[in-house]
């Protein structure tokens, strides 16, 4: 078994797409808009819209589309976990992906993690930004 998460955008899919290609390094390995779909109807407007696409994040494929206008509202309490290396890579993707976005939970260290942040970005996209600690178990 495989659970994949699904994000649908509310008609700017594919500038969220290009934004994470260009500045998280992810891949775009497949984007189809509603006006490619062979023989179907089409809702007015939506032509140009992403009818589906799969983007590679670091090795997890997170799929994505435009809902429909009106119609498609932010992630709420589903986050995307970036995992870290280092306090530089926490604090540098906390900045990009905060930047006109809202903030929930400021950088920070915690008994958990050396850097933890949670925050939504310009997308809608609710993260959050982890470089945890290693956890020793009891006993």
């Amino acid at each position: 078994m495989k659970v994949e998460t699904y994000i649908n955008f509310p008609g700017n899919c594919e500038e969220a797409l290009h934004f994470y290609e260009q500045h998280l390094g992810a891949k775009i390995l497949m984007l189809m808009r509603q006006g490619e779909q062979p023989g179907g109807e089409v809702m007015p407007g939506m032509e140009g819209k992403v009818m589906h696409a799969r983007l590679r994040i670091g090795d997890t494929d997170v799929l994505m589309s435009d809902g429909p206008a009106g119609k498609t509202e932010p992630m709420r309490s589903v986050y995307l976990t970036m995992k870290l290396n280092s306090i530089e890579e926490a604090e540098w993707f906390n900045g990009l992906l905060g930047d006109q976005g809202q903030i929930y939970m400021p950088m920070q260290e915690t008994f958990f993690a050396h850097r933890f942040s949670v925050l939504r970005d310009r997308f809608g996209v609710s993260w959050m930004i982890l470089f945890e600690r290693e956890m020793h178990p009891e006993g």
